[in-house]
Order: structure tokens, then C-alpha cells, then sequence
């Protein structure tokens, strides 16, 4: 794919500059982190993108991890419509509100209430708040490298598009206010202990993502959660799980129900949505019911519960609880996992590819990626390389060496060998660019 037959992504970007902040309306799209121009997307059909200039690409982001069932599945498609039949927004109750939420309860045990909200952002400053709201504390901990929104007190040491060597990671941040929350390594052992030993009592919640997607996808080496689990339950501090990402994708039941560890509060997003924008937090009844109407803490959202989006994650949950498909998306993601690492290995480019169902990050790098320290070692443009040579040969992934990329149940066999031929072109043009700059 030659970069003439980008003149319509090319042109469009330079009208966007003109309009909208950088030409994006999300820092990572504009590609300046892989050493691109982004590509303009007019559509998207299972497997697929198709640009504004008819190039095809076999996607693997996947609108950052919710069409897991792959582009305008006809379920979620035939809900989506039937729901615009009826209204686009209602601004007050709907029955699709109840079904939906009964749905995640059913597949989520540690939860026995929900709010929805909007976005992924809205459900983590929500559940903080919460927190803060019943402990009548103040001080919050994150993990360096996690993104759980752009809210002012989780910018601090924040992975995705934030990933940066700042504290706070964002201009705007209050210092005062980033210092109520305390950062620590992701699987650091001794770190946590340590702050729990002189500062357990003072801690409102603690915020993670049991599987790291925002730094790369870095798994929790065994026991981390564990403990997690164990401290906040001594010093009575609420454990959040942030599975915006994670939840649905890895498991019926997000990550928690793989390592079999009930957080207070846990927030979602992403696939319960089936790709429209929206976000939930729940958690015991005791703790749920402390939210405004019944409650003093307060929370609100003018589209939440929107029923068009009710309709678009209650069809796709179905056909997940129907298909199960998780195990197949653990075979295909393997086995993509190791053609990958032989295929560098025998090209002497040094990766490491770190998976959980669904999702999987490349990182080139020689060492294990198992905290955020270990992801900033990784070789950002070779990603770029690696990136824009899959790109030309109509694979997108994603514009970052920072983020995960996803594989959906359209991910057919067929489309898979296509798609290793076009990365061990890219490794092929990964070494070469090695061997050219020493």
C-alpha cells in the first residue's frame, strides 16, 4: 500500500488540523507516536477498516477493545435499529436500562447494584468518589503506567496516550490535588507493603487494572492481586478493579473471575457498550446505595442508561453468553503470540509479546515487560517501523507501542495468515532497520 493511495487521509488531516485540536479528537490517532499520518475511516465490517480512500485493513484494535464480536455484528446491528425505531434519547428510565444491568450482575457476583455512566472516565472518578464518600478519606493509590481516564486525580503516572516521565502527566493538573494520590509499581511486592505499613489507614481506595492494558498488556505476576485483596481488606480500604477493558474481554466475569478475587467496586465499560459510548460502576448494595438518590455522594449523567447503547451492549453480551467464545480467542491468541516470537526470533529482532485473551501487545524489547519501568525500555520506533510496515501491507495496529491490540471472534483462520505474512514483512522490515542503524 503506497502513500499515494493515501491522498484523501492525507487531505482530510490537513482540513482536521484546521478544526479540531491536532487534527484529532484523541491524542493517540494522530499517529505522531508511530511517525504517521492517520488513516480516515469511512467503514468497518467484521474483520475490517476501509479507509476514505478504499484501502482495507485488517483491524486489530478493534475501536480499543469493544467490537470483540468484530465490526457491525448482525445481532447487535438488528438491536441497534429496532432501539432507533423507538427514539434516539429519552433522558429518563428505560426498560433496556434493567436488562442490561441484570445481565452484568448475572455474570459479575461481586456486584449486586450498577449506575451507568457515559464513559470508562466517569466510571472510575465515580467509584473513587464513592470510596472517599464512605471511608472519609482522602488518599487514593495507582499503579505507574495505568490510564483509568483523564479525571485530574488519576493523570498522575498515567499509561496510554498520557505515558510520560510527568507527575502529573497532564498541564491543568492541580499538584496539590495529584498529591492525594499515592503511585506505586505495578507487581511491586515490597512497595506495597511498604506503604501500606505506614499509610494503610489513610487510604480511601486502591485503583488498578487487574490485567494492565493502558502500558502495553502486562499481566500480574502470581499473587499481586492476592495481596492486594489481603491489605485492603486489613486496613478497610476499597479495592477497585478497573476492568474497562477487561471486563468481558478476557472472561465471562473479567479478569476477577480468573484469579477468583472479589474487588469492592468494580468499574466497566467498553464491550458493555457494544461500541457506543458508555461506562458502569457497581458493587455491593451497601456500598451502592450510599449514591445520590438514597445517598449523600453524588452522581449524575444526562445520557446514562442512553438506550441506544443499552441496546448495542445488551445484544453483544448475549451473544457472548451464547457463543462463549473465550476459549477460541485464547487458542487464536497464542497461537498468533508464538508465529510472532519465532518469527522475530528468527529474524534476531528482540520482542516480547505479553497476551490475555483477546488482547496482546508486541514490545520490542530483550527483557520480560512486567511493570511500566520495563514497557518505557521497550523500542518505540522500531514499534514505528514495525507499525507503518504492517500499515503499507493493510494491517492496523495500534498507532502506539503503549497500548493493546485486540482480536475479535471475526478474526477468522484465513484472516489470521493473512495477517502473519504481513508481520513477518514488518519484523523483516524491523530487522533491516536494526541492521541500517546498528
Amino acid at each position: 500500500m503506497k502513500n499515494s493511495l493515501t491522498d484523501n487521509s492525507e487531505k482530510l488531516f490537513k482540513i482536521a488540523q484546521e478544526c479540531l485540536v491536532g487534527g484529532v479528537n484523541s491524542p493517540v490517532r494522530a499517529f505522531s507516536a508511530v511517525k504517521g499520518k492517520p488513516r480516515f475511516i469511512k467503514k468497518a465490517k467484521g474483520p475490517y477498516l476501509i479507509d476514505v480512500d478504499s484501502n482495507q485493513y485488517i483491524d486489530f484494535v478493534g475501536s480499543w477493545g469493544p467490537m470483540i464480536l468484530g465490526h457491525n455484528p448482525p445481532a447487535v446491528l438488528e438491536a441497534v435499529k429496532k432501539t432507533l425505531a423507538n427514539g434516539i434519547s429519552f433522558g429518563a428510565c428505560s426498560p433496556l436500562e434493567i436488562d442490561l444491568a441484570q445481565l452484568i450482575l448475572k455474570a459479575f457476583p461481586s456486584m449486586e447494584q450498577i449506575r451507568f455512566t457515559s464513559s470508562g472516565t466517569e466510571a472510575t472518578m465515580s467509584a473513587l468518589r464513592l470510596a472517599r464518600g464512605i471511608t472519609k478519606r482522602e488518599r487514593i493509590l495507582k499503579f505507574e503506567g495505568a490510564y483509568h481516564g483523564h479525571a485530574d486525580a488519576l493523570l498522575v503516572s498515567a499509561g496510554s496516550g498520557a505515558t510520560t516521565f510527568g507527575i502529573p502527566s497532564s498541564a491543568g493538573v492541580v499538584e496539590t490535588l495529584a498529591r492525594y494520590t499515592w503511585v506505586l509499581p505495578y507487581n511491586n511486592f515490597q512497595a506495597l507493603e511498604n506503604l501500606f505499613r505506614t499509610q494503610g489507614p489513610n487510604i480511601a481506595a486502591v485503583i488498578v487494572e487487574p490485567i494492565c492494558g493502558n502500558m502495553g498488556v502486562v499481566n500480574p505476576l502470581p499473587d499481586f492481586l492476592e495481596a492486594l485483596r489481603e491489605l485492603t481488606k486489613k486496613f478497610e480500604n476499597f479495592l477497585i478493579f478497573d476492568e474497562v477493558m477487561t471486563g468481558f474481554r478476557v472472561a465471562w466475569g473479567g479478569a476477577q473471575n480468573i484469579y477468583g478475587i472479589e474487588p469492592d467496586i468494580t468499574c466497566l465499560g467498553k464491550i458493555i457498550g457494544g461500541g457506543f459510548p458508555v461506562g458502569a460502576f457497581g458493587g455491593k448494595r451497601e456500598f451502592m446505595q450510599k449514591l445520590a438518590p438514597l445517598g449523600p455522594v453524588y452522581h449524575a449523567g444526562t445520557l446514562s442508561g442512553n438506550p441506544v447503547a443499552m441496546a448495542a451492549g445488551l445484544a453483544t453480551l448475549k451473544e457472548l453468553e451464547k457463543k462463549k467464545p473465550y476459549g477460541a480467542l485464547e487458542k487464536t491468541t497464542n497461537d498468533l503470540k508464538e508465529f510472532i516470537l519465532k518469527t522475530a526470533e528468527a529474524k534476531k529482532v528482540p520482542v516480547q509479546v505479553n497476551s490475555a485473551c483477546g488482547m496482546f501487545t508486541v514490545f520490542f524489547s530483550d527483557q520480560p515487560v512486567q511493570s511500566y519501568f520495563d514497557a518505557l525500555l521497550a523500542n518505540t520506533d522500531q514499534y514505528a517501523v514495525f507499525f507503518q510496515a504492517l500499515l503499507n501491507c493493510g494491517v492496523y495496529f495500534p498507532p502506539s507501542q503503549f497500548e493493546a491490540a485486540f482480536i475479535s471472534t471475526a478474526h477468522t483462520l484465513p484472516v489470521l495468515e493473512k495477517a502473519k505474512g504481513a508481520i513477518a514483512s514488518a519484523l523483516e522490515a524491523v530487522q533491516k532497520s536494526r541492521l541500517k542503524h546498528g
